[in-house]
């Protein structure tokens, strides 16, 4: 995916080489034009089509958004009460993941939703510990949260 980036980043300034116009619209047109010639040859590449990865990560990161809105509305819920009625507790939660990156950016994506923090790993990368802020309520959104960044993570990093 880099290589394609760069070719697509040489073809935007070899645009701009040949049309003799240095500005940024010259840029982006070769740019545009080198996305184009990428895409026609995208078979003859190892890895997908960088666009694709790309409109997967800008996903994970609005998807990301949401479950942080939805957890923190959540949470807030819980907080503003006149009585706390929170059963903290910790929960284990299975995972299809497999590499080191993706397991880890599971676990920032869980730890960064209000309300749930990953305490611990198992060494087979299959099993997160988590600490959730009321055990019976949210640990069915953490475990939507789970299932939704595991999807969008997949696509991104495979």
């Amino acid at each position: 995916m880099p290589m394609q980036v760069l070719i697509n980043l040489f073809i935007g300034f070899l645009w701009m080489f040949f049309q003799d116009d240095w500005s940024a619209l010259t840029f982006l047109s070769g740019y545009l034009f080198g996305i184009f010639v990428l895409f026609i040859l995208r078979r003859f590449f190892p890895s997908k089509f960088y666009l694709l990865t790309l409109y997967a990560a800008v996903r994970l990161l609005l998807i990301f958004m949401r479950e942080v809105l939805i957890s923190a509305v959540l949470v807030i819920r819980e907080i503003i009460r006149p009585q706390i009625r929170i059963k903290p507790g910790i929960m284990a939660i299975e995972t299809s993941l497999e590499t080191d990156v993706e397991v880890t950016l599971l676990a920032l994506l869980i730890t960064l939703t209000p309300g749930s923090v990953v305490v611990e790993i198992t060494h087979d990368k299959n099993i997160f510990y988590t600490h959730v802020m009321d055990v019976p309520e949210l640990s069915y959104a953490v475990l939507q949260s789970k299932d939704r960044f595991e999807e969008a993570i997949k696509k991104v990093t495979r």
